[in-house]
């Protein structure tokens, strides 16, 4: 096993994501990650293989699931008289691999079988190199399939001692992590607008706040969809409209669903992006058919969440908003 020395899962496994999403955007697939259990935001391991490890999980993921969806989720596993570890699940709608291929997919240059290989390649060297990986990391990579239902890639590593880590949970908005070099806060857009953020966490309510105004918004902040309708409604006058609302989708006395229907059916027009912990088949078009322009899973990284309502503020005209 190597020796670890700091790295952040989480992190990595957004990074992951996002290098590997529009991948999954060419094939019209779901990619998201999830937080089963609460994760430490920082463990005893080395980055660099952790990520080599997702990469060739998620990566042949999406190369071999023609339809559906790609979901990563992080786990941290506690078990008595055993070293916690972290465990990260790779669940596909894909092709799927029989009992005998499964025996040899480990094996360098395995590939699932003859037919599959032409359509969609082998599987390479990536999965033993991934296997051998996680094993120097205190872990293993192991698969559960059934041919045409899909396939789940488990590879766990060695966390380290994680007392008194900070843990990340699913109910975090934006992940726990920092511009990796200072280029990358250059580039991120500028939010010139009027945002109305709809979430009832106090945390989340002082983090997404912060990085909104950092990034130049002007933000008003409603702890229940019911306040979120009236304040949407109440600043429709020019100049003061909202440019666009970022809506949690569970919030006491209104949900988001609910509230997003009642702006749309009161004739606010304006950009919606849902903000939901729920990463489930359904969830994104449940979202949109309430009357929302876009779904962000929690918890999401902070780049996404800036270039996502960047996205929907790009051609708004200028006197719509006070932030214009």
């Amino acid at each position: 096993m190597v020796n670890g020395v700091e790295c952040h899962p989480v992190r990595i496994a957004t990074e992951v994501v996002d290098l590997l999403r529009e991948e999954a955007n060419r094939k019209n697939l779901a990619l998201s990650l999830e937080l089963e259990t609460p994760v430490p935001i920082a463990i005893q391991s080395d980055a660099k293989r952790l990520r080599q490890i997702l990469v060739n999980l998620v990566g042949n993921a999406i190369k071999f699931t023609e339809a559906g969806e790609v979901r990563v989720v992080l786990r941290l596993r506690r078990r008595r008289h055993e070293p916690p570890q972290l465990e990260c699940d790779v669940i596909d709608t894909g092709i799927g691999i029989s009992q005998s291929q499964m025996e040899r997919l480990f094996h360098a240059f395995s590939q699932a079988d003859n037919s599959s290989t032409r359509r969609f390649g082998g599987t390479g060297l990536g999965l033993a190199i991934s296997r051998r990986l996680a094993q120097l990391l205190g872990g293993d990579v192991t698969v559960r399939s059934e041919p045409g239902k899909g396939s789940r890639f488990r590879a766990s590593v060695a966390t380290g001692p994680i007392e008194g880590i900070p843990l990340a949970d699913r109910s975090m908005a934006v992940l726990p992590v920092h511009e990796s070099t200072p280029t990358d806060a250059q580039r991120r857009p500028e939010l010139h607008a009027s945002i109305l953020l709809a979430e009832d966490g106090p945390d989340n309510q002082r983090l997404i706040t912060t990085l909104l105004q950092k990034a130049g918004a002007t933000v008003s902040v409603a702890s229940n969809g019911e306040a979120a309708v009236e304040s949407a409604l109440r600043s429709r006058n020019p100049g003061e409209a909202f440019d666009l609302i970022l809506m949690d989708m569970q919030m006491p006395v209104m949900d988001g669903y609910e509230a997003t229907r009642r702006l749309r059916d009161a004739g606010w027009s304006g950009p919606i992006i849902a903000l939901t912990a729920n990463a489930m088949a359904g969830d994104r078009e449940a979202c949109l058919a309430a009357g929302c322009n876009d779904f962000l899973t929690k918890p999401i990284s902070r780049r996404i969440l800036v270039e996502g309502i960047a996205r929907h503020l790009a051609g708004r005209p200028l006197e719509q908003g006070h932030g214009g």
